[in-house]
């Protein structure tokens, strides 16, 4: 595509040195991922600052160099005078712009449902795009279990764990109007929020499913994390909003603009969509739904009182989108939600593992709260520190498990480029005795499924939780494959369901 860099306003150009005109045939913001004729944007990484790497991606086939640094572009430009080279006051907005122009703005071809909320994205990603396709707009989605169209799981080396970086989220909203899908539902994360990956999208549906402490190694203060989450309402037309969660939900109902619909399972009188008389059954959950005076009696196969607030909130994005109560009752008992969020195999001599990647202490909590219901001998408990994640938060994991599981084993999630003798260190300290010995320690997350595994016995559950993602492990800055399933399968072949 030959692109006329003088006539981009809206990228906000400051100046233009070399050719005011580049064939340009790829975006990267990846030195190593750059082709012939590629557009590379000098973004700044937590480990590593995009301008180091500018003269690799020229060398690579880089006609295109977006920068916020004046003088090394200046002086670049009189070495590779072929090249053009971009001027920007910050380089992920204008990669954002630019993007949603180059893919001839897909996000406009699509109902687009933004998610976010410190719990549950995942899960009501996929509620969303069950409950849409299911009622006849195909849906995608997008977070951390991957890409999807409304018919199958797509190809995609992910940029990031959950929200994709600009250049990749544009070219998959473009591929999922190729492949005649009407909607898109995905994960919108604090940090995506705050690195201007979403800038430039209006989205039809904003989503809050609660708000409690998190990613503070990125964000630093609360306030900062909350005020990332806030502004996704401020770019969302219509709002699904949970009235029971005190963290946030007040501040919306007081700030936003448009049409708004809240939820509660708590029996808030005000809530627009109320969930009463919730019963949870292995098999799923039934309850009465009331909306605008009328109850109706509810199917639908989640397990977990939690997750009956999630799908309250994907049947807010269905009635904001048109679709009649009447219709959205119909489909409900068919509704589908992700891999690894309370997905049980049953094993022999009775045992149960459920994978659920609860990462949060508020999480772990609910999650365990909802296993206790289930009939079992005893409760063998995973939990991990995350090595990318906060430090301050791997203690109060422990605490929040200690004294509620007959076994426990701490182990080692996507450990970065930390010792992960040190992040299990960390997790210990949260307990009040840890050298109790139902208490077990692991270093890596393989072997603490394998020592929960030899742990369980006829009539155990076993849960798995926290952040393994993406089906591998991040270590050193490489993704090492991992895969819970293939582990519990290759260990004990599970039964026919």
């Amino acid at each position: 595509m030959m692109i006329s860099f003088n006539n981009l306003g809206q990228i906000n150009i400051k100046r233009i040195y070399g050719p005011q005109k580049q064939e340009v045939g790829k975006l990267s913001f990846h030195s190593k991922r750059v082709e012939a004729d590629s557009a590379y944007f000098s973004i700044r990484g937590v480990n590593f600052n995009g301008d180091d790497y500018i003269e690799e991606a020229i060398l690579s086939g880089a006609n295109t160099v977006f920068s916020s640094d004046r003088d090394l572009i200046e002086k670049l430009s009189t070495v590779y005078p072929h090249c053009t080279f971009l001027l920007v006051g910050n380089v992920r907005e204008s990669m954002a712009a630019f993007a949603k122009l180059y893919f001839d703005k897909p996000d406009e071809k699509l109902k687009t449902i933004g998610v976010t909320g410190t719990n549950g994205k995942t899960t009501v990603t996929a509620y969303v795009r069950s409950l849409l396709s299911l009622l006849g707009m195909p849906t995608g989605s997008i977070g951390t279990t991957g890409i999807w169209s409304s018919e199958r799981k797509l190809d995609y080396k992910k940029s990031t764990p959950t929200t994709p970086e600009a250049l990749d989220l544009h070219q998959i909203f473009s591929d999922l109007v190729n492949l005649d899908d009407e909607a898109v539902t995905m994960e919108v994360s604090s940090i995506a929020l705050d690195q201007h990956r979403v800038d430039g999208i209006l989205f039809d549906v904003g989503i809050h499913t609660n708000f409690s402490e998190e990613h503070l190694e990125y964000h630093k203060t609360i306030d900062h994390y909350k005020e990332c989450k806030l502004r996704l309402f401020q770019q969302s037309d219509k709002k699904v909003v949970n009235l029971d969660d005190a963290g946030m939900g007040a501040d919306l109902i007081a700030n936003c603009k448009g049409s708004m619909l809240t939820y509660s399972i708590e029996s808030h009188p005000e809530a627009d969509l109320r969930a009463e008389n919730i019963e949870v059954m292995e098999e799923g959950s039934i309850f009465d739904l009331w909306y605008k005076g009328s109850a109706y009696p509810i199917y639908v196969p989640v397990y977990g009182t939690y997750n009956v607030a999630n799908v309250l909130s994907a049947v807010g994005a269905a009635l904001h989108l048109g679709f009649s109560m009447q219709d959205i009752l119909c489909v409900l008992p068919s509704l589908q939600g992700p891999v690894g969020r309370f997905q049980v195999m049953k094993l022999p001599q009775n045992q149960k593992v459920i994978l659920d990647y609860a990462h949060t202490p508020v999480a772990l909590n609910r999650l365990v709260e909802e296993v206790k219901k289930l009939k079992y001998r005893r409760l063998i408990v995973m939990i991990a520190g995350i090595g990318i994640r906060d430090f301050n938060k791997m203690p109060k994991m422990a605490a929040e498990i200690e004294g509620k599981a007959d076994e426990v084993v701490v182990t080692v999630d996507h450990p970065g480029y930390n010792d992960p003798k040190v992040i299990v260190e960390q997790v210990m300290t949260g307990f009040k005795n840890p050298d109790k010995g139902n208490i077990h320690t692991t270093l890596t997350r393989k072997e603490g499924v394998e020592r929960a595994l030899n742990i369980g016995g006829p009539d155990d559950i076993i849960l798995l939780t926290s952040g393994c993602i993406n089906n591998a492990q991040n270590i050193r800055g490489e993704e090492v494959p991992h895969s819970d399933e293939a582990i519990i399968e290759r260990f004990y072949p599970p039964v026919a369901q």
